[in-house]
This record gives structure tokens, C-alpha cells and sequence, in this order.
């Protein structure tokens, strides 16, 4: 099994100078936990996770007031907390090799690449279904 036939195409992706705080509402909107990272020229320079976001944001503790606060959180873009080397892989990749990349890595996503442009994110959401998937089969065939 292939990346390609598992991966997310056609990702929801942000800019790098998109402040945190947007970006954190587009993570929450979509329901995703990471977002490649493009500059003004759409080619990938970086990979943000909600983690990332969270780290960067203020404590609840903060003695800042709200308006001081949004005016932080505004100046703080997602270049300035982004993982800028980006592990890819491509849509041929097994399945297979890219769990490995990931559990080597202590990551929970791939951007996916084709000829240097991204097509889709493969993540670790998604092989937990292939695997679902592969079992399910076992078990019709088994049973």
C-alpha cells in the first residue's frame, strides 16, 4: 500500500507569516493538528503543529492585559515557531517506510511531495485506518 492511495490530497495549508493566533483558529476550524507551511511563492518551507502554537502562546497566568495580549499574539507569526526541516515523502512511499520515518522521528505527519510540489499530507491518523483497514480483511478472510 501506497501513500498516495491513503494520504490526505490537497492539504490545508498556511502562510508563513500568518500569525499564530489565525493560525491556531484554522488548526481548530478544520479540526487538524499540524499545517505545512508555505511562503509567498507556494513552495514548502515548514511544517507547524498545534503543539508548536500552544508552546508559543501566552500562559492563562500571564499578568499581560487582553489588549497587550493581542497585540503579541499578532506579532508572532508561524515562521518563527514552524519545524523549517520538513521530513517529505512522495506519493510512492509505502505506507510501510513512512510509519518508520515517522516513529524515528517522533513525528505525526508527512507532507507529501511531487516533483518538489505538495499533493497531500499523509498522517499518523491516517495509518491507524489503513491498519483498521487491513484488519478488517484479515478478519472477513479469517472468519
Amino acid at each position: 500500500m501506497l501513500v498516495g492511495e491513503k494520504m490526505a490530497k490537497d492539504p490545508i495549508v498556511i502562510r508563513d507569516d500568518t500569525p499564530i493566533d489565525r493560525a491556531l483558529k484554522i488548526m481548530r476550524d478544520n479540526k487538524v493538528r499540524r499545517l505545512p507551511v508555505l511562503n509567498d511563492k507556494s513552495a514548502l518551507v515548514g511544517i507547524v503543529s498545534e503543539r508548536d502554537l500552544l508552546f508559543a502562546s501566552p500562559s492563562p497566568a500571564t499578568t499581560l492585559s487582553i489588549y497587550e495580549l493581542h497585540y503579541l499574539m499578532s506579532r508572532i507569526t508561524v515562521a518563527d515557531v514552524m519545524t523549517a526541516e520538513v521530513i517529505t515523502v512522495t506519493e510512492d512511499t509505502s505506507l510501510k517506510e513512512a510509519a518508520r520515518i515517522m516513529a524515528d522521528n517522533r513525528i505525526g505527519g508527512l507532507p507529501v511531495e511531487r516533483k518538489g510540489e505538495l499533493v497531500g499530507i499523509i498522517t499518523e491518523t491516517d495509518l491507524f485506518k489503513a491498519f483498521l483497514e487491513i484488519l478488517e480483511v484479515q478478519e472477513v478472510g479469517g472468519a
